[in-house]
């Protein structure tokens, strides 16, 4: 976890400016409310039209979450007042790779001394999206439990196992049993999505500070990677008289794996 502090005052009518701006460009995409409460056990949820939340007090009881909006990169929260309870969380993970569709199998011929058909290769799994970047602006907050922010990156979907080869079918007197055809490769795994970014910009942000891993955990991981899929299986020979037979396939060769996602980072501004 990279952290950042930075102590000017100057930071704050800069930060207010740009949220002001933002909010006076993109008013549609924004929630104000004088109070927000969020019950114990209960989610507040942006839709997919929301990125910004301006309250004048938002209450998180115990076990509540408010849950961000993944479709777009950028959040933010406004609160003069945040008042959170036990194991509250803020979520903004980015979404999961979807797993890769598996090959077809090969065909195995209808008739004698044929040689079956190569299964077809894996399709490659989808890479994770990247976690929310949330910018977190409050002027008094207090943690009676744990918040949790959560912005990691989605992990990549596995790829598709390679289809199977078809069987070489029987032989005869005439002719030697048919080949097994090879089996396909697997698909690649998806790549992880990286961790989102954090700003925290508050008048006590030297006391918020010193509550992260105790009041405050922040999870920024990156995605795990997708693993390659694995290869398909050989197709087997056609089996013919007096050892006439045929040649067993190849195996499909595995996938590479995805690559895992980078770590978010996690900045602190100071206003006053």
């Amino acid at each position: 976890m990279l952290i950042n502090y930075i102590e000017f005052c100057a930071m704050k009518r800069i930060g207010f400016i740009g949220l002001l701006l933002l909010m006076t460009t993109a008013a549609w995409s924004q929630v104000r409310v004088d109070k927000l409460v969020i019950k114990s056990g209960e989610a507040f949820e942006f839709d997919n039209e929301t990125d910004i939340l301006v309250a004048d007090t938002l209450v998180m009881m115990d076990s509540s979450r408010l849950i961000l909006n993944e479709l777009k990169r950028e959040n933010f929260i406004r609160a003069k007042v945040a008042i959170i309870g036990k194991d509250c969380y803020i979520i903004g993970i980015g979404i999961h790779g979807k797993t890769g569709r598996d090959g077809r199998a090969g065909v195995t011929q209808v008739g004698p001394c044929r040689d079956g058909s190569d299964g077809s290769n894996g399709v490659s799994g989808l890479s994770g999206g990247p976690g929310v970047n949330l910018s977190f602006y409050v002027e008094n907050l207090t943690v009676d439990g744990r918040l949790i922010i959560d912005l990691s990156g989605g992990n990549g979907g596995d790829g598709g196992a390679g289809g199977k080869g078809g069987d070489g079918s029987p032989g005869t007197v005439h002719c030697h049993g048919g080949d097994g055809a090879n089996g396909g490769n697997g698909g690649r795994g998806g790549d992880g999505g990286h961790g989102g970014n954090l700003v925290i910009s508050s008048v006590n942000a030297d006391v918020i500070r010193n509550w992260i891993g105790t009041k405050v955990l922040f999870r920024n991981y990156g995605g795990k990677a997708g693993q390659g899929g694995r290869g398909g299986y050989i197709g087997s020979a056609g089996l013919g008289p007096n050892r006439r037979n045929g040649t067993d396939g190849k195996p499909g060769e595995y996938g590479v794996n995805g690559v895992r996602g980078t770590e978010g980072t996690l900045t602190f501004e100071m206003n006053q």
